[in-house]
């Protein structure tokens, strides 16, 4: 096989002050919306949640695919490999953004109202898990381990750039496999703590694998408008290439697919069954209002991206596929929304300004932290043994 030379600059533009611009929008954003919790407390606190849950779970995402790419000792993968890599090494970032919400805990879980409590024998009977201490420890368990992933695979991989020890590739895959399963231990138990609790009369035993398939659908969509981003400045345009981005747009295909059969799924089996304490959760997501967003969500997370990227051409049409990406990342939150925002406004769709500044200063801030520590290292994993053959594929 004949081996490719990387032509590109690895170095990220030192003139290209994109972390500072995202750190002033993200500042202003996050003011406003701490002035906002002197307003309306509980407003805050379910608008923050929902914004948290959106960047949490994309942060997720990254971190399970580059752990899944190193087990698979993927080819395809290794020239952008390092834009997901970046992702998941800020989970530090994503668990200090999550002291808020134990701050909120009061104010957006039932089960902590110890009346509520008293006069319910499910949430009696649920009380030792359910409980603001056993909480705290379980989230302080899952950060750990998920920052221990994202770091160490992260420092592991720049290591690799500064040594060109090929041996650390052992390192990377023997921390991914049990990183996969820790992952999928953790992932399910975090969604039924931050989501599913939200009702805590309501269960669903598929919850874990929706909130996973939901989240790894929206994350190739950021992967697709963060390699645009850099082709558009003129950044690894002979790394990245738009056969590489266009694969992305199939692998968005794909687990449209996925979470389409998930979250299909989970409605069946529970309106199928018709045991009240399930539906339950159901009735309150379809009344008033609501039920205008789920209809959204049906055509516009499914219907759209299903036909949208039927076939050959669409996924080739990069213009296309960032306005696709966009309204997929778009859609993930509405879902998000969707999931969380009922417990507060039970009789429909009320949007508030703190929704958006809270969603505004959060992505902004985390995509500033990401730039900053993308900017600081190679931006490819230069010295990757299966570099050659993953610029070769195409």
């Amino acid at each position: 096989m004949s081996k490719i030379k990387l032509t590109d600059s690895l170095t990220f533009p030192s003139d290209l002050k994109v972390s500072r611009s995202l750190f002033v929008v993200s500042a202003v954003a996050l003011l406003a919306s701490f002035a906002g919790y002197f307003i309306d407390s509980q407003q805050f606190f379910f608008s923050y949640l929902s914004s948290f849950v959106f960047v949490a779970s994309l942060t997720l995402a990254s971190l399970f695919y580059v752990m899944l790419q190193h087990v698979t000792r993927s080819v395809y993968s290794v020239v952008f490999r390092r834009i997901p890599e970046v992702i998941s090494a800020n989970m530090l970032w994503i668990a200090i953004l999550f002291i808020p919400v134990l701050f909120g805990l009061h104010s957006l879980y039932e089960w902590t109202h110890a009346d509520a409590v008293a006069q319910s024998e499910a949430l009696q009977w649920k009380s030792t898990w359910l409980s603001p201490t056993f909480f705290i420890i379980r989230n302080i368990i899952y950060f750990t381990i998920w920052t221990f992933l994202g770091v160490r695979l992260y420092r592991n991989s720049v290591k690799m750039d500064e040594t060109g020890d090929w041996g650390l590739q052992t390192l990377l895959r023997r921390t991914s496999g049990p990183g996969l399963f820790l992952f999928a231990l953790t992932v399910p138990f975090a969604a039924f703590d931050w989501v599913m609790s939200l009702d805590p009369h309501w269960y669903s035993t598929i919850f874990g694998v929706y909130f996973f398939a939901m989240s790894f659908q929206a994350f190739f969509p950021l992967l697709i408008l963060v390699s645009l981003y850099l082709r558009k400045r003129g950044i690894l345009t002979q790394t990245i290439m738009e056969k590489h981005i266009s694969d992305m747009g199939l692998l968005t295909f794909a687990f449209t697919i996925f979470y389409a059969y998930i979250a299909f799924s989970q409605y069946l089996l529970i309106y199928y069954a018709n045991v009240p304490e399930e539906v339950v959760w159901f009735q309150a997501h379809f009344s008033g209002s609501w039920v205008d967003l789920a209809w959204l969500i049906l055509f516009g997370r499914f219907f759209v991206p299903f036909f949208g990227l039927l076939g050959t051409t669409p996924k080739k049409n990069m213009t296309y596929l960032k306005y696709m990406s966009i309204w997929l990342l778009f859609m993930h939150f509405v879902e998000l929304y969707w999931i969380i925002m009922p417990t507060l406004h039970k009789s429909g769709l009320d949007i508030h300004w703190l929704d958006i500044t809270t969603l505004v200063g959060l992505i902004c801030l985390i995509l500033g932290i990401f730039f900053y520590r993308f900017s600081k290292q190679s931006m490819v994993a230069k010295n990757d043994p299966l570099l050659v053959d993953s610029l070769n594929k195409h």
